[in-house]
């Protein structure tokens, strides 16, 4: 509740006044002289405590109880019909003959006042599973070289057209469904090549801590859908498992340890090149890993989750990922980052590749099994 600043007394203060006239025998004068009010006010708050009790000496709205030029109910359910028939605001009003303002102020009124209320919200359906290896999420995100600091960070656009034509890379994470166990690269692009390579050194650096993946989820990007990808997982024994279409929260773990990612590594500090970006990638991921906190995981990390399994939070949450579905044949255009536009900048990240940071590298993680 807000009291106004100039306000002498709360509520609590209102009806200590009014218990002291009323039960006490205090009389008003008295009373208001004693709490610092005029003795005009002190029988307003004693006529309104008669009338309502306790519950009339709060703060009550300064608008009015009765509007005399207020729409009707039947005007406001024909715009709300009509609103739910997709109808904008100002063709409501030209239909209805009424000034946009006062359709807009109905809508939102009613809640209506973007279309996107009218598209009903999906259910969410937390799922995480039992077992380390069970479900691994494999994910990419594009990422722009750079050769000195850029104006996100300086704020300086000047000269920001130099930097051009650079080129692009590509980070690749892996996170385990159960532990969050995490393990990224930096490669030179998204491709199936990339994606394959990925994979198999994923898999090695998770069963270099005791676990064996069963599962791999991914999106329906291009180099997913690849025989060569496909191939692969089956070799590895494992079962790949695509989430649906222009549906990314099925894949929500990648797509959130992207965002983490973004947050506290990528964009975290000021980076001279994207080189030194990449450096930085590896001590995070070991922080990430055995200190940083999870809120999933009862605020303790991965590591933990992976020695003790029965720590951590899984109240609210499924055993499964229905969402996914083992076989999907569709063509249509895959998800992820979107293409890098221009001749120069696909010619140019072809042209300077970096070399591949890869946790095997820089020296395996400190996490023993």
């Amino acid at each position: 509740m807000n009291i106004h600043k100039n306000a002498r007394l709360t509520p609590a203060g209102r009806l200590l006044l009014v218990q002291r006239i009323e039960e006490r025998g205090v009389k008003p004068v008295a009373a208001a002289q004693a709490m610092g009010l005029s003795q005009r006010q002190s029988y307003r708050w004693l006529a309104r405590y008669r009338a309502g009790g306790a519950a009339a000496l709060v703060d009550r709205s300064s608008a009015p109880h009765r509007c005399t030029h207020r729409i009707g109910a039947d005007r406001v359910s024909e715009i709300e019909g009509l609103r739910r028939q997709r109808m904008s605001g100002p063709a409501i009003a030209r239909q209805l003959a009424m000034p946009v303002s006062t359709v807009g102020a109905i809508l939102r009124r009613l809640g209506l006042g973007k279309l996107a209320a009218l598209e009903e919200k999906p259910v969410i359906v937390r799922y995480e599973r039992e077992r380390p290896g069970e479900l691994i999420h494999l994910d990419t995100k594009k990422l722009g070289r750079f050769e000195r600091i850029g104006h996100r960070i300086t704020g300086d656009r000047t000269g920001h057209s130099n930097s051009r034509g650079i080129g692009w890379e590509a980070l690749h994470v892996c996170i385990d469904d159960a532990s969050r166990l995490a393990y990224s690269e930096i490669l030179p692009d998204e491709k199936k090549e990339s994606a394959v390579g990925f994979l198999g050194r994923a898999l090695a650096w998770l069963a270099g801590h005791g676990i064996t993946v069963e599962r791999v989820m991914t999106d329906n990007g291009s180099a997913y859908r690849s025989g060569a990808f496909r191939n692969a997982v089956a070799t590895a024994g494992a079962k790949h498992k695509r989430t649906r279409p222009y549906t990314p929260r099925t894949n929500g773990k990648a797509e959130r340890f992207i965002q983490t990612s973004l947050r506290e590594w990528a964009y975290a500090r000021p980076y001279a090149t994207s080189h030194e970006r990449a450096a930085a990638l590896v001590p995070w991921l070991q922080h990430y890993n055995t200190e940083r906190p999870h809120a999933g995981l009862a605020q303790r990390p991965p590591l933990i989750r992976l020695k003790s399994p029965l720590l951590g939070s899984t109240e609210g949450t499924v055993a499964s990922s229905r969402p996914a579905f083992d076989t999907d044949s569709s063509d249509g255009p895959g998800q992820g980052s979107p293409k890098a536009t221009g001749d120069s900048r696909r010619a140019a990240s072809l042209r300077r590749p970096d070399d591949a940071v890869t946790l095997a590298q820089a020296g395996t993680l400190c996490l023993a099994p």
